[in-house]
This record gives structure tokens, sequence and C-alpha cells, in this order.
């Protein structure tokens, strides 16, 4: 049971649910005081240690009745057909005893049948479904890609659980019977029996390897969707898409986590200086019985941050907010601005509130700025170079999100000089096309000069990607 709840524990990692090591043994435990036979209760207790956020529900559910609760009642349900099939005089149980009574007399008794012969007579549809699993494993028909394949993997579990085998014995059986005084009448009736059980086998087995496939389907379905919203341009997300997108952000940042938080054991351990050991251990007849570490300390990066929060690029300053205040450990500092013609500090906003919520009041203005002005991007420069120039050091990247459609006003580009010229860096991220940047009211043209990387970010990919330049760079 515990080899099924560990496949069905990266089931539901591959379709995005973390579920931890802690959580996945939190099942074991639970199973050892509940039983599996009662399927509601097998399920509220694997769903209670494996689901921590209310949006993976709906994944689990699906996916637990296509793994556990659904085969098993399809294959209850066909079993239930085979058996009905029996004349109303003749009893099934009455059969099933006949027949053990008939095996005693046979050699190796009741053990001459193979596992699958027994198991279908006896109805254990416990002992099926595990035969059917441990077959379908050795079938490896975790390798599935697509729906042409089920026939053939079908084929290749029924050859594994021995199927023919078992026909053979139970058709064998019913000879026995015939000889040993049965009516030919109920020994015809057997017969179909056994064509129902074998029936009831097939359908069981290609069942299992369609819900197979399905599983597979939902994890490629989960990261089809998710590469969708990868490149969907942000100018055209849905308020729905933005609500799954902030999920996307989150698990996308998780694994930036991920990867600093392993860098910063292996900077603690330090990296083998090979030059300095072997030197070392020259006295040794250089075998490395003492080694040498070189340690390199990264110093994280200060990060003040100029959105542009005009309706035409919220959902860029939306998602970079939400980046950068998720990975707010990879940097020393982060102090956030807002702007559309006035600007303003809203680093405030993120210090003990919820960090979607501090997103939406900053992008209502925080207080601090109109947001249903026209843009003015000369001015928002001109308004931080006087008042905030002093937050900028050689220590500090700035990260300016804008369309740089600046209606035509002055664009006072010396502004930005002179943030440049106190910067690290000074990246800018526009959504628009290249293509478009210098046309019309675009003074884009007159601001990447003094950008040390100006790139176009119009979907989640394209922020990504500088996300992890920057953070992991």
């Amino acid at each position: 049971m515990q080899k099924h709840i560990l496949e069905f524990t990266n089931i539901l990692r591959r379709a995005g649910v973390r579920v931890s090591t802690a959580e996945a043994l939190d099942a074991f435990k639970a199973l050892e005081v509940l039983s599996i036979d009662d399927r509601e209760v097998f399920r509220n207790a694997l769903g209670a240690t494996m689901v921590k956020r209310a949006a993976d529900v709906a994944t689990f559910e699906e996916l637990f009745g296509l793994y556990w609760s659904g085969f098993y009642d399809s294959l209850r349900e066909a079993f239930d057909q085979a058996s009905a099939g029996l004349p109303e005089r003749m009893d099934y149980e009455a059969l099933l005893r006949q027949i053990a009574e008939l095996l005693q007399d046979v050699e190796g008794g009741p053990e001459a049948l193979s596992d699958l012969a027994r198991a279908m007579l006896a109805g254990d549809l416990g002992e099926l479904e595990s035969l059917i699993r441990s077959a379908a494993e050795e079938a490896g028909v975790g390798r599935i890609e697509n729906f042409l394949q089920i026939g053939f993997f079908s084929r290749r579990i029924l050859e594994r659980m021995g199927a023919e085998r078992a026909e053979g014995e139970l058709r064998g059986l019913t000879e026995r019977l015939r000889a040993a005084g049965m009516p030919d009448d109920e020994a015809e009736a057997m017969g179909s029996l056994i064509n129902g059980l074998m029936d009831a086998i097939r359908k069981s087995v290609r069942n299992f390897t369609e819900r197979e496939i399905q599983q597979r389907n939902h994890d490629y379905m989960e990261k089809y969707r998710q590469e969708t919203l990868l490149e969907k341009s942000f100018y055209h997300l849905t308020e729905d898409e933005v609500r799954k997108m902030r999920e996307v952000v989150e698990r996308l940042a998780q694994k930036i986590k991920n990867i600093l938080t392993i860098r910063r054991r292996r900077m603690k351990r330090g990296k083998l200086d090979l030059h300095q050991t072997l030197r070392r251990n020259m006295s040794h007849g250089g075998i490395p019985f003492e080694m040498v570490w070189k340690h390199r300390k990264k110093d994280r990066p200060k990060l003040v941050i100029l959105c542009d929060v005009s309706s035409s690029v919220a959902n860029v300053s939306r998602f970079m907010l939400q980046f950068c205040y998720t990975l707010q450990e990879a940097f020393t500092k982060i102090r956030s601005f807002i702007f559309v013609s006035d600007l303003g500090e809203v680093t405030h906003l993120f210090k003990d509130a919820d960090i979607n919520e501090s997103i939406e009041r900053a992008l209502q203005g925080g207080g601090v700025v109109n947001v249903y002005t026209r843009s003015n991007f000369g001015n928002a420069f001109y308004v931080f170079a006087q008042n905030h120039l002093s937050a900028v050091d050689k220590k500090t990247t700035v990260l300016i999100l804008g369309d740089a459609r600046n209606n035509y006003n002055d664009p006072k580009a010396w502004c930005l000089r002179e943030i440049h010229n106190r910067a690290k860096d000074l990246i800018w991220l526009n959504p628009e096309n290249p293509n478009a940047w210098g046309f019309g009211d675009s003074v884009m043209n007159r601001y990447a000069p003094f950008a040390d990387v100006a790139e176009e970010c119009r979907n989640l990919r394209q922020l990504s990607n500088l996300i992890d330049r920057l953070v992991l760079s």
C-alpha cells in the first residue's frame, strides 16, 4: 500500500500539487489507524495530509477518483455484471463451494490454480486490483504517452497477469464439474460465467490503462495551461487569468528560491581549491588527506523599482512586484516607487501586509499618486532625481517598468542619465515590441542609451527570464 501512496504522491506532484516527504509520511501514519475499505474516510485522510491550498482541492479530488475510487468501482461493477449472468436457480456462493470441493480432489488443491483464477472465482476485488497494478508496472504502463497506445499496453498487462492461463484453468474446471455430474444447462451457465469474468478482466485492464493516460493528460493539460499563461501577453489577460497567473508566479518564484537555498548551502561549504589541496598534501604523496576550500562571498544587491501603474502596463508592474517581494531575501533592500505623472514611494505598503493586497493597493495609487492622469515619464524621473536619488548607489540595481509613452511631454532624459550614473545597473522592461520604440509619443529611443539592459517584456516568460538573470547570475 505504501508503494501506491508514493505513486499517488508523485502523480499529485506532477499535477502541480506540492506534497512534501513529511506529508507523505503523515499519510502512512493515518493509514495505520484507518481502513482503506471505507473509501470516503480514506479519501479524507489523504486530503487532510497532502493538500494545503484550497486551489489544489479540485486537482486532488479528480486524481483521487482516477487513481483510487473510480477504478475500484468500475472493477466491482464489471464483476457484478458477470455474476448476474447466472440463471436464477444457480446460487453463485453454492457454485463457489462446489468448485472448492472439486479442487480438493485435484493435485495441489486450490493452489493448483493461478492467483488470477482464484481471485476471479472468489470475486476478491482487492486482490484483482493489486494484480492489475502489479502487472501494469511490469508492463511499463507508466511510459504510456497517447491514446493510441491503450490497446498495446492493455494486452501487455493481460499477458503479465497470465489471463490466458487463468481462462484455461477455469474452462478445465467446467469440464471437471460436468464430469462430476453437473447438468448440461448449468455447465453452459458456468461457461457463460467464465466468459463474463474474462470480459470483466479485459474491461477492467483497459479501464485502468485509460485512467493512467488520463492521469498523465491531467499533468499535460496543467502544463499546457501554464505554458499558455507564460506566453500570453499581459495586455490581454482576463481577471480569471490574472488570478491564475499569481499562482504561476508563486511557483516560479518558489523554484528560484529553492535554487538560491542550494547555492547558499554550497557557499557555506565552499568550493574545492584543487591547486591548494594538492600543494598541502604533497607530504602525503598527493593523497588528499587535507581538503582546502575557497570561499567567495557574493553580495546581495539592493533593488530600486520604478513601476508605471497606468492601465496599459499595470499587469507588468503587478507581477514584477510579486516576483521581487516573493524573492526579497535575495536582495539586501527593496524600495518601490510608482508613477503615472507624479511619483511616490510605496515601500511601506509591503512591510506587514499580504503581498497581493499590497500590490493591489499600489496599483490603485497607494495614496501617493493619481493613477487617472496622463503619463509623464519625464516628470516622474525628475521627481525621483530631485527627492530620492540618495536611494541609489553603486550596489543598487534600478528596475524600471513602463512603455515610455510620454504623451509628447519633455522626456527629461538627463534625469535618467543621473540615475544611471549612480546605479550599479539600470534595467528597463518595456511591454511594447522594440519596433514600436521611438514612434508616436514613445520616447524609448531617448531613454534606451542610459539603460544597461532594455528589453521587451510583454509576457510572463520574458519577465521570468529577466528575474532569473537578475537573481541567479
